[in-house]
């Protein structure tokens, strides 16, 4: 979550415009079928008249009440002013001309048309149609960074929401801060999973989060944990969550609100489990892979994922009142695969996402496999040899069109394709690569398309002999540079600051203490090298 963004919420014009023909009525019947399986199907949907007034909702539409910090900036209609149906809805509407968008995510094609109404009764079927179809072949979606507070009655209707987005697994996170909690989630553990067919909401937290130290992320744990008291010292809450079955991660690319100093103390000291390194809340994003990089090339294991932040972040929409683009926040927009074949339930979900078999995407779609590995399976070769590295990118050229494909070994590309290459598309991408290996190494797989669309795996990670994996380029480099958040962070100590979201110097005796004990661990690290 960030608190500076536009007023995104202002858009929703929900009145008609100005000199619309109020008769005759016209009774507007649509279903909403995906076009494969011919069977109504959960869509996002946006109607406006033609002067770009966005028409009245219809009474099918779901609501649920949503806005940042529990504040009540929307209901049935999404930030763009569209609504999500379960398959079929009716309007009346005044005679004359309208724009029709419907979505269902990345996956899906995006349609857009214009309908005129004559004041008869009309009766319309779209059918949704996939350009790709990765349930098939055992890779399932999911969004691990969704702000909606939820009791039992909302169930059905938010598993609507994250179907309308074909997301198969949304992770709703209450979140806290030092003073209070906001998105309150009515149980936690198993007791909080909603179920329907292919579809599962489970409960996270965003907690703990400061402006000094990073918003954590904490998924799956058996309870909500909370130490208000010792609110900066993650590595007391970090520790339980591990204790309750949870799964650790630090959000936003690891880059607002200085989690690069909380990583230090908490990667280096083995407590978190993945990063959110997909996501459009930070200026530049959405794939930024600088603290990924970095401490995957000091031997941490970290798994992918990507989480939208509803409903603070999104990305580019031609939705605007002034025609200008704007960022709409939106569930889904960004997402992360888990690879689960053929047994989609929330057991295995956990059990493959905790193993980092993970990728994350915001269009493009990839298969990479070293060995005939997945991402986060490791190789331990006995003596030095070849791998074979086989990557293939998949996208579509109106809606994801490829411009470049990578392999990045420690950090570095090794291997590219453009669309322009020969036997490759904007459509189909791949490459097949024999690499020695005489030491251990992470490999990952890397896939762009248009703006904003981009694709990165968990890596493979290569050890030789049961060593490890890190890079010894840039060893020494990256462990001077977490010396230096350590100097960051501890010179803030040394200062009281009278803003409220800058507390760490009530805890400056603490995080003394574990400065100290991170610089003792740094050390042993250097000796390794």
């Amino acid at each position: 979550m960030i608190p500076a963004l536009l007023s995104i919420f202002c858009i929703q014009l929900l009145l008609p415009g100005p000199g619309k023909a109020q008769s005759p009525k016209s009774i507007l019947h649509v279903t909403v079928v995906d076009k494969e399986s011919g069977q109504p199907t959960p869509a996002r949907v946006r109607i406006s008249f033609q002067d770009g007034h966005v028409a009245p909702l219809p009474q099918e539409a779901i609501g649920v009440m949503y806005g940042r910090n529990d504040l009540p900036e929307g209901y049935t209609y999404q930030p763009d002013s569209s609504f999500y149906v379960d398959g079929s809805f009716t309007m009346e509407l005044n005679r004359g001309s309208y724009q029709v968008w419907l979505s269902k995510g990345v996956e899906y094609l995006d349609q857009k048309f214009t309908l005129e109404l004559n004041g008869e009764e009309h009766n319309e079927t779209f059918a949704l149609e996939r350009w790709i179809h990765m349930a098939d072949s055992g890779w399932f979606s999911g969004d691990c960074h969704i702000h909606i507070r939820r009791s039992p009655r909302e169930n059905p209707h938010l598993l609507r929401w994250i179907e309308a987005e074909d997301i198969h697994v949304g992770a709703l996170l209450q979140m806290g801060d030092f003073r209070n909690v906001y998105f309150g989630q009515f149980a936690f553990g198993d007791k909080g999973v909603y179920k329907e067919r292919d579809r599962i909401l489970t409960p996270g937290q965003e907690e703990p989060r400061t402006h000094q130290v990073g918003h954590t992320i904490q998924l799956m744990a058996d309870e909500f944990i909370r130490y208000q008291n010792d609110y900066y010292y993650y590595d007391k809450l970090l520790d339980r969550i591990h204790e309750l079955n949870g799964f650790t991660g630090y959000a936003h690319q690891g880059v607002l609100f200085a989690a690069y100093r909380g990583m230090t103390l908490d990667v280096l000291s083995d407590r978190v489990d993945f990063l959110e390194i997909l996501q459009f809340c930070t200026p530049g994003g959405p794939l930024i892979t600088d603290h990924y990089y970095h401490f995957l090339d000091l031997g941490y294991k970290l798994t992918a994922l990507a989480g939208s932040d509803f409903p603070w972040c999104g990305d580019r929409s031609e939705y605007s009142t002034d025609g200008r683009p704007m960022r709409i926040p939106r569930i889904g927009n960004v997402r992360f695969y888990t690879y689960l074949g053929d047994d989609f339930s929330y057991k295995r979900w956990k059990k493959k996402t905790r193993a980092g078999n993970t990728f994350v995407s915001s269009g493009p779609m990839i298969d990479f496999k070293v060995n005939g590995h997945i991402p986060g399976e490791e190789i331990d070769l006995k003596k030095p040899s070849k791998l074979t590295i086989e990557v293939r990118g998949y996208g579509h050229r109106d809606k994801v069109p490829l411009s470049k494909m990578e392999i990045v070994v420690h950090g570095q590309v090794i291997a590219s394709v453009t669309p322009e290459d020969q036997g490759q598309s904007n459509e189909a991408m791949s490459i097949d690569l024999q690499l020695p290996v005489k030491d251990g190494l992470w490999i990952a797989a890397v896939c762009h398309a248009g703006p904003g669309q981009d694709a990165h795996t968990t890596p493979v990670y290569v050890t030789v002999k049961n060593g490890g994996f890190e890079n010894p380029e840039t060893y020494a480099d990256y462990l001077s540079l977490n010396e230096q958040y350590l100097d960051e962070l501890e010179a803030e100590l040394k200062a009281p600051n009278e803003n409220l979201e800058y507390r760490a110097y009530w805890y400056r005796k603490g995080l003394k203490a574990r400065i100290d004990e991170t610089r003792l661990i740094i050390d042993k690290l250097k000796e390794k090298k």
